[in-house]
C-alpha cells in the first residue's frame, strides 16, 4: 500500500471514529477503530460493475458496497442470466425522496379542496372503519380534554357543508382565496388533518392508511394523478418547514380548540435516482413498494421531469376499488395492505411468485419497510435511509450502525440532513432542528 493510499485509509478511520463517538458504546468504537476498511478489497470488485456509481453524497462506504452490488450481480458478472434477471425494491416516502407525498397531497388537497364528494359523502367517509371513542392520550384538546371521534366528525360535517355551499368549484360562489380566510376553511383544515393524525397514532395504520386514500372517491385515475402531480410540483417548491395549525378559537365547536403540525416540502433524491438508473444499465430490475395509493406514487417515479424513470408496471402500492371508471371508498380485494407485513407478502405474490427468488436488494427507512428489508434469504444488502427512529426499524440500524467495519454487511445506514433534504457522505444524519450529526436515535 503506498503512503498516499495508507494515510487516505488512516483519514476515513478517524472520521469514522468522531462520527461514531455521539451514537455507540466505547468498546465498539474501539472494534472498529482496529479494523481497516475494505476500500481497496471493494476497488477490486468495483472494477468489474461496468459503470460507476456517481458519487454525489452518498456515504463512501456505502457506495463502495453497492458499486460491488452492481459488480456481482450486473450484466458484466460471469454469472449474469439475462432469463433470471435479479431486481432490487425501494420504499418510496421517506427513502427515494424527502418526506410523504400522500401526506403532502392530503394536505394539497385540503388547501385547495380538491374533493369530489357531497357532504353526506365525505362525513362517512371521516367515519368509515374508525372505532367510536376518544384517541390516544396525546390528541387532547387545548382544554385538555379527550377528543372524540364523533365530536369532531361532527365539527368537520359543519365546516364541510359550509365551504361545500360557498366555494364555486363544489356548489356556491366564493374564489379559493375568499374561501380560505373564513373561518370555516381554516377549522376544516386542521381538525381534518388532525383526525388523520390521531386515526393513525390512535388505531394504526391498518385503519389509517386506506381511510386517507378514500377521499379520492368519485374521481378517475387521470384525475388522482393530475392531482398529484400539482402537488407534486407545489411541494418542490416550498421550503421543508414544520407549521403548527390550530382551529380558530371563534368556532370551537363540539371538540374544542386542537392543533396538528404538518412537515411541507419535499425533495428529490439524486442519489437514489442515479442508483435506479446504474441497476437499469446493469440489467437488474427496478421496483418501488410504497404505503401509498400506487397511482399516486406512479406519478413521481414514472414521470420524466422527476428523474427516476421507474416502469408503470413497476409500481406496488395501495389499491383501491373503483366503479363506472372512478374510485370508489374500499380497499381492493385481496390485495394486502402495503406496509410492513403487507410489503413482504405483496412481494412474494407479485414477484417470487413469477420470478421464483426474492429482490438481492431492499431500500427503507420506517416499520413500514423492516420486514421486507429482512424477509428474503436472496437480499444481499438492505439499506436503511437514517432517520434516527426507535422501533423495528431503530432495531436495524443498530445492527447496520455495528456492521459499519465488515467487509459484506447485511445492512447499511446511508445519512440526510433533514434541514436540507439532502443527503450526507456519511451514515449519521441531522435531526430536523438539531443541528448536530447522530447515529442513532
Amino acid at each position: 500500500m503506498t503512503s498516499e493510499k495508507k494515510l487516505e485509509v488512516k483519514t476515513m478511520q478517524q472520521k469514522r471514529r468522531t462520527l461514531l463517538t455521539g451514537g455507540l458504546t466505547g468498546g465498539l468504537i474501539a472494534g472498529l477503530a482496529a479494523t481497516a476498511l475494505p476500500s481497496e478489497l471493494l476497488a477490486k470488485e468495483n472494477k468489474a460493475a461496468g459503470l460507476t456509481l456517481d458519487r454525489a453524497k452518498w456515504g463512501e462506504r456505502n457506495r463502495q458496497q453497492l458499486q460491488a452490488l452492481l459488480a456481482r450481480n450486473g450484466k458484466n458478472s460471469a454469472g449474469y442470466n439475462p432469463k433470471r434477471r435479479p431486481y432490487a425494491v425501494f420504499d418510496w416516502d421517506n427513502t427515494s425522496i424527502m418526506n410523504d407525498t400522500e401526506e403532502a397531497l392530503l394536505m394539497y388537497q385540503i388547501n385547495t379542496l380538491s374533493f369530489k364528494l357531497s357532504p353526506q359523502e365525505l362525513g362517512a367517509i371521516i367515519r368509515q372503519n374508525v372505532p367510536a371513542g376518544p384517541f390516544a392520550a396525546s390528541y387532547k384538546n387545548a382544554a385538555g380534554n379527550a377528543v372524540e371521534l364523533e365530536a369532531i366528525c361532527s365539527d368537520i360535517d359543519s365546516d364541510y357543508q359550509y365551504l361545500y355551499d360557498n366555494y364555486e368549484k363544489l356548489k356556491g360562489g366564493k374564489k379559493l382565496e375568499e374561501i380560505r380566510e373564513t373561518t370555516q376553511f381554516q377549522d376544516f383544515r386542521a381538525k381534518l388533518y388532525y383526525l388523520y393524525e390521531a386515526v393513525n397514532e390512535t388505531y394504526g395504520v391498518n385503519v389509517g392508511y386506506p381511510w386517507v386514500i378514500y377521499f379520492f372517491s368519485n374521481m378517475s385515475v387521470a384525475e388522482v394523478q393530475q392531482l398529484a402531480e400539482a402537488s407534486n410540483d407545489h411541494n418542490l417548491g416550498l421550503g421543508l418547514v414544520k407549521t403548527k395549525y390550530t382551529s380558530p378559537a371563534a368556532l370551537p365547536g363540539k371538540a374544542g380548540i386542537v392543533s396538528v403540525t404538518h412537515f411541507h416540502g419535499i425533495r428529490l433524491c439524486t442519489e437514489i435516482a442515479t442508483l435506479m438508473d446504474a441497476l437499469e444499465q446493469s440489467g437488474i430490475d427496478v421496483y418501488v413498494s410504497s404505503a401509498s395509493l400506487e397511482e399516486v406514487v406512479a406519478v413521481f417515479a414514472t414521470t420524466p421531469k422527476y428523474g427516476y424513470n421507474v416502469k408503470r408496471e413497476h409500481i406496488l402500492g395501495l389499491r383501491l376499488e373503483t366503479a363506472n371508471g372512478v374510485f370508489v371508498n374500499k380497499y381492493k380485494t385481496g390485495w394486502p395492505l402495503n406496509w410492513g407485513p403487507g410489503k413482504t407478502e405483496v412481494i412474494k405474490q407479485e414477484l417470487v411468485a413469477a420470478k421464483g427468488y426474492g429482490p438481492i436488494f431492499v431500500a427503507g427507512d420506517s416499520d413500514g419497510d423492516y420486514d421486507m428489508l429482512r424477509d428474503f434469504a436472496d437480499t444481499q444488502l438492505g439499506m436503511i435511509v437514517n432517520r434516527m427512529k426507535q422501533g423495528k426499524i431503530g432495531d436495524l440500524s443498530k445492527l447496520a450502525a455495528n456492521q459499519i467495519a465488515a467487509r459484506s454487511p447485511r445492512f447499511l445506514l446511508q445519512g440526510r440532513n433533514e434541514l436540507t433534504g439532502n443527503w450526507m457522505p456519511s451514515e449519521a444524519s441531522i435531526k430536523y432542528g438539531k443541528t448536530g450529526e447522530t447515529l442513532l436515535g
